[in-house]
């Protein structure tokens, strides 16, 4: 989505050096400005020798977003932002009450400064939503009321996303719904008009039943939406086609088990890579899940998981892509900055850095022979 989501920031304290222990707790705050301002805080404590540190965008709702690692260099800070690919740098001013900073994100640098707050003057911080429990395991969701708008012409980019009972879908395409819905990539659909292809929609809507839903019911919600919306009906058929296999490395798995609660959605990002190339982020996924993310956004065609693993996993991936590859991102990626080493092509980073083995080949597929479709009415 085209907006900066500050998540679960890696935090770097400090060591040691000018700057001591009590110089750093306390909280923090700061506007970033992306067009509109985005408060920021920061509040930072030690607990049993190890330090803890709490980041919330209160204009982005207020979440509690915790801290997950630690690296100092006297008085200049660091902070990694995992799931974006941003990046805070700052330096501690000589008396302790402020840093100043830059957040940069996709090659962009933004002024981010902060202060130390006082109870006077610190900001203060709204509850966060309550979070939905998951919706029945028999639940059949539907859309309750949806809505399907031409995507603005000048739109990059595209994604699906859940924030509370909302489901939202930015620049798709119906080549993208049905790869979402049916867990296929665009060659295994057949007969598809050009259209499908080249108009591009956002949809917003709820399903009509209460809780939240798991990823199987938001692709169930997706059929129901294509053939209600589309009019979209098809039949299968078996194909042989190029795919790509994927399997464990003989290095071994390097993907950690997810640490998210379980029933938690999974998170699958792109984002530019700080020293260039391409970020894949991975967060409570199966690997079902996280191929069905490759083959529709990363790779020319179907991808099929042979790792026998059945586990929820987290990760991250940077590499190069070639002409080949991410063309269903929808997105141009800036330039490296100068002098920086290219990261690794896709089909060296993922096993060096996933444990994941990635080979082509050819099988027999299904497919989706398309009977009939039609562009969705103006709402």
């Amino acid at each position: 989505m085209k907006k900066i989501v500050l998540w679960m920031i890696a935090f770097v304290a400090f060591s040691s050096g000018a700057l001591q222990a009590q110089d750093l707790t306390g909280t923090w705050q700061g506007t970033l400005d992306v067009g509109k301002g985005l408060r920021t805080v920061l509040k930072i404590s030690k607990d049993d020798g190890k330090w803890k540190t709490v980041f919330y965008s209160i204009d982005q709702g207020g979440q509690p977003l915790p801290a997950n690692s630690v690296v100092v260099d006297g008085p200049s800070i660091k902070l990694g932002f995992l799931v974006l690919g941003g990046t805070y740098e700052g330096k501690l001013s000589a008396d302790g009450s402020a840093i100043a900073g830059t957040f940069t994100q996709a090659g962009k640098p933004l002024a981010l400064n902060l202060v130390r707050a006082t109870k006077e003057t610190a900001w203060v911080i709204p509850e966060p939503p309550a979070k939905l429990p998951p919706m029945a395991k028999d639940a059949h969701p539907v859309f309750d009321v949806a809505t399907i708008k031409p995507s603005k012409p000048d739109a990059q980019g595209k994604g699906f996303g859940v924030r509370g009972r909302k489901v939202s879908t930015f620049n798709t395409t119906l080549i993208d719904l049905v790869e979402f819905a049916y867990d296929v990539q665009s060659k295994q659909i057949v007969n598809a008009p050009a259209w499908m292809e080249t108009d591009h929609y956002d949809i917003s809507g709820q399903p009509d039943l209460e809780g939240q839903p798991s990823h199987e019911q938001l692709k169930e919600m997706m059929q129901k939406l294509l053939a209600d919306r589309f009019k979209l009906t098809f039949h299968r058929d078996k194909k042989e086609l190029a795919v790509f296999a994927m399997t464990v490395a003989k290095t071994g798995l390097k993907l950690k088990e997810s640490e998210v609660a379980a029933g938690g959605l999974p998170g699958l990002f792109f984002h530019p890579g700080a020293k260039g190339g391409l970020v894949f982020t991975i967060r409570n996924a199966t690997m079902h899940e996280m191929v069905g993310v490759m083959q529709a956004a990363m790779l020319d065609r179907p991808v099929a998981d042979q790792t026998g693993l059945t586990g929820r996993y987290d990760g991250d991936v940077t590499f190069t892509p070639d002409d080949s590859q991410m063309g269903g991102l929808g997105a141009k990626l800036p330039p490296p900055p100068e002098g920086a080493e290219a990261p690794p092509p896709l089909f060296n980073a993922y096993p060096d850095q996933l444990g994941l083995k990635i080979e082509a080949t050819r099988a027999p597929v299904e497919v989706l022979v398309l009977d009939h479709v039609e562009k969705p009415s103006e709402d």
